[in-house]
């Protein structure tokens, strides 16, 4: 195979990566807009479209163990093939935490803690994840340090909403004693404290993301643990 057919196959194996990536993006984007109109519909879709990310995450892991196998990469070629395998892996990951939000808001027909933004929250960690994905695309490692930094905002937003959960599920207990009124609360407060849950780890994804874009550029290992 000619050096120029075999570049073309790399380019196309990231193009491909990061057209998984935005479909990622767009299936968060809808679970949260979901999740914000408590619409069982538009989460449905979500659910639906989950085995379209699967399979699309299995034929770009062939094509990798393909260019593994069939070109055996050496060098910086190497370190994309196995930094596109990696990323792959993160955004599949990701797509199933989008359909886990869908789920969530199925579940949503009752009342939330007034003072917990989660729309906010995860706008965020949306955010940083098409930021990731953009900065594979163009091997931008000032932003894959930036994401990295970011991370820690939505670490501390997702530990105050939880904080503010609990506080919220302890001062509505104190005030009733209706057991089936504690229940339904407490089902309210677990699928809250998982959502959030599930938006910390979308942002995890996209430091993992930065991460292996870092060190597919500058063989620089700082993100990576």
């Amino acid at each position: 195979m000619s050096r120029e057919s075999y570049q073309q196959q790399l380019d196309e194996l990231r193009d491909a990566v990061v057209d998984m990536g935005d479909l990622v993006v767009e299936r968060l984007d809808v679970a949260l807009t979901a999740l914000r109109t408590v619409d069982p519909e538009v989460a449905q879709s979500v659910i639906d479209g989950d085995d379209e990310i699967n399979e699309l995450y299995l034929d770009l892991e062939a094509d990798c163990i393909d260019l593994f196998a069939l070109q055996q990469p050496v060098a910086t070629d190497l370190r994309f093939v196995a930094a596109s395998f990696k990323i792959l892996t993160d955004l599949e990951r990701a797509g199933d935490l989008a359909t886990n939000i869908a789920a969530y808001a199925q579940s949503a027909d009752r009342q939330l803690v007034p003072d917990v933004n989660v729309d906010t929250i995860g706008h965020k960690a949306t955010e940083m994840l098409e930021r990731s994905i953009d900065a594979y695309r163009r091997e931008d490692v000032e932003e894959c340090r930036a994401i990295a930094a970011d991370d820690d905002e939505v670490d501390v937003l997702c530990q105050r909403a939880s904080e503010t959960v609990a506080r919220d599920l302890i001062d509505r207990e104190a005030d009733t004693d209706d057991g089936w009124a504690v229940e339904q609360l407490l089902d309210d407060i677990s699928w809250l404290l998982l959502t959030l849950r599930d938006l910390e780890r979308v942002g995890d994804h996209a430091v993992n993301i930065a991460a292996r874009t870092l060190y597919l550029v500058e063989t620089d290992s700082e993100l990576l643990y």
